[in-house]
């Protein structure tokens, strides 16, 4: 009996412990809108944090994004080499890398290489009295640290999300049409016939928006609730990669189960 009343109650626990974090996440989201003022007028900041995230996670997004083509072509030829439907090879490409691949795995890496950075960077500055010192000196630190952050990640994460779609397909095109030598006015008119700008490509825009806010979001509360010590940063960079690709891959699931179920 005693047992079960343990285990009772560590689950209770845990619930609360899961709701409350959760009125924590909701409230710097909440805090972050109301004080997007200052991004909206001086964009020079958002600009900057535009560069940080979006330029420096680029090379990494062009070259995953390069060999998830090529494995798309390869895979995708052998599969339809079966049926006699080679010449769909574009389109089976196009629409993995827009509707699916291009927003799941943009977010992932953009979780792995720029929330981490955003993550250590916050917590840092807690570790070092920077966020503190903005207080002292009445600069809000959610204004002027978390607000161009957030505004930085939600643009850049479409735009990574683009290239790493663009550039899939030009890998696709290479592997089926340059080294298979399937006919590249079928593999380019399937593919421009069969994606629907509106179902297929917006919907993708959508979805990499939604994990720009997601990721983002995440990255900057794990580096402001982290304990200002090496360890408590270290922690809170873990704990952005893990809950950003659990965020991506729970809100993929639900948002295809809506956009595509007719």
């Amino acid at each position: 009996m005693n047992g079960l009343t343990s285990r009772i109650t560590a689950l209770g626990r845990g619930f609360l412990s899961a709701v409350t974090g959760l009125g924590a996440f909701a409230r710097l989201l909440v805090a972050i809108l109301a004080r997007s003022g200052v991004a909206l007028r001086r964009p020079r900041l958002v600009s900057q944090q535009i560069h940080f995230i979006g330029n420096h996670s680029l090379l990494i997004i062009g070259v995953s994004g390069l060999f998830v083509g090529f494995v798309l072509g390869l895979q995708g030829y052998y599969t339809l080499n079966r049926y006699g439907s080679e010449e769909a090879l574009g389109l089976l490409v196009a629409l993995s890398l827009t509707r699916e691949l291009g927003p799941v795995v943009t977010a992932l890496l953009f979780a792995g290489r720029a929330g981490t950075s955003l993550t250590a960077e916050i917590g840092l500055m807690k570790a070092g009295e920077q966020i503190a010192a903005m207080e002292v000196m009445a600069v809000d630190p959610v204004r002027r640290v978390l607000a161009p952050r957030f505004w930085g990640g939600v643009i850049a994460m479409p735009v990574l999300a683009a290239v790493f779609s663009m550039v899939g397909v030009l890998g696709g095109w290479f592997v089926g049409v340059v080294l298979i030598g399937i006919d590249p006015g079928a593999f380019w008119s399937q593919m421009q016939s069969g994606v629907d700008v509106v179902k297929d490509v917006a919907n993708g825009v959508f979805k990499s928006l939604v994990f720009g806010v997601v990721v983002t979001l995440i990255a900057l509360y794990q580096g402001w609730t982290a304990r200002a010590t090496p360890e408590g940063v270290s922690r809170a960079t873990t704990r952005t990669v893990v809950d950003g690709a659990l965020a991506v891959l729970g809100l993929d699931f639900l948002m295809t189960a809506l956009m595509f179920a007719n």
